[in-house]
């Protein structure tokens, strides 16, 4: 067992928890934005509890797995270098492909993060049919980001 193969299993297990959490805080804001058909007293304590969770998922969950995941992911990068020794690698189409689905899924992460403030004020304007309809996009770039590292593939 090298070190390489210790801070890849660390990266994944930080990714796992990281699309865990991209995948399940849309639907907790679905749920929310259809709270508001729902009478009253069940609305606002439901409220809560959602917005409870929200903030519980990005702080306790979210967060923490996407720094993880950044730290080990910069790791493994160095130690492909050679330590700092051949970067010839990173202009490869696979791993530009990579890292392009990495930011995406950080800026993704951090809309998340603005738009969960901005239901804990009530100024969000998005509905629960835009919720569920994106719940899948960090999925969807999980997938080309995979099979670009596995494969050394790329979209045309």
């Amino acid at each position: 067992m090298t070190t390489y193969d210790v801070v890849r299993g660390l990266h994944i297990l930080a990714v796992i928890a990281w699309m865990a959490g991209l995948l399940f805080l849309p639907r907790l804001f679905a749920y929310d934005a259809e709270m508001a058909e729902r009478p009253e007293p069940l609305r606002d304590e439901m409220r809560a509890l959602l917005r409870t969770w929200q903030t519980r998922l990005l702080k306790i969950i979210l967060n923490p797995a996407m720094i993880m995941a950044w730290i080990f992911g910069a790791w493994l990068f160095w130690i492909r270098s050679g330590y700092g020794a051949d970067w010839s690698f990173a202009h490869q189409p696979w791993m530009i492909t990579k890292l392009l689905g990495v930011v995406a899924l950080t800026l993704w992460h951090h809309y998340l993060a603005i738009e969960r403030k901005r239901i804990a004020q009530g100024r969000s304007v998005r509905s629960g049919r835009f919720w569920r309809m994106t719940n899948e996009v960090p999925f969807l770039m999980a997938i080309v980001m995979v099979l670009s590292v596995t494969t050394e593939w790329v979209l045309p």
